[in-house]
């Protein structure tokens, strides 16, 4: 997994008026914690946390003050709805070797079977147990021929060494939908309206 290398300020002011300046100099407000420790109020240069977190659970390598490393993964991230810019990012702190639970992307690859069907992402992220500097990027699942009905499962994704599930093995991640029924659905739904309005 990549690994990105940050300059994190300490900040000393708190509050809305306080993040709208730290954001008009194209920083972020960042709280850091974990490990049982107080809490860490740092700013982030805006634009490099926005590249860093297009990676799901980038492990970020934070340079605080120039004085101290430390490692830490996203847990909470607040856009702007409108704009999509950052406004407030939560990092928890990992140690190498330490195991951290995360939810990894799942991607569909290959062609269903033929007839129209659909794939449904139960779960479009499985949630796994990986150390925290090997955390895979995505999980990859070929739905090559899979017909209606056909369900992939938790325990049928095939996990990097080192990764195990933090799910219910039995947990439906993707499931194949026969298309008709839906528009069979509808169908039922205007022709039930059609009776009401002549009675």
């Amino acid at each position: 997994m990549s690994e990105v290398k940050l300059a994190a300020e300490t900040r000393t002011e708190f509050g809305k008026g306080a993040a709208r300046r730290i954001r008009r100099d194209n920083k972020v407000p960042v709280v850091l914690y974990g490990h049982g420790s107080d809490p860490l109020h740092l700013t982030l240069p805006g634009h490099d946390l926005l590249l860093a977190l297009r990676t799901p659970n980038v492990l970020i390598s934070l340079d605080i003050d120039g004085k101290t490393n430390e490692l830490a993964i996203p847990k909470a991230v607040q856009r702007d709805a409108v704009k999509g810019y950052l406004e407030h990012v939560d990092l928890l702190l990992v140690k190498r070797g330490e195991k951290v639970t995360v939810e990894i992307p799942v991607h569909a690859e290959g062609e269903l079977a033929a007839g129209g069907n659909l794939l449904e992402h139960v779960l479009n992220a499985l949630p796994v147990e990986a150390e925290a500097t090997h955390i895979p990027e995505a999980l990859t699942v070929s739905v090559e021929g899979l017909e209606a009905g056909a369900s992939v499962l938790a325990k049928d994704i095939k996990l990097p060494s080192g990764v195990t599930l933090a799910v219910e093995e039995d947990a439906v991640v993707l499931q194949v939908l026969q298309a008709q029924a839906e528009e069979a659905a509808e169908g039922e739904g205007a022709e039930g309206g059609e009776e009401a309005a002549e009675a």
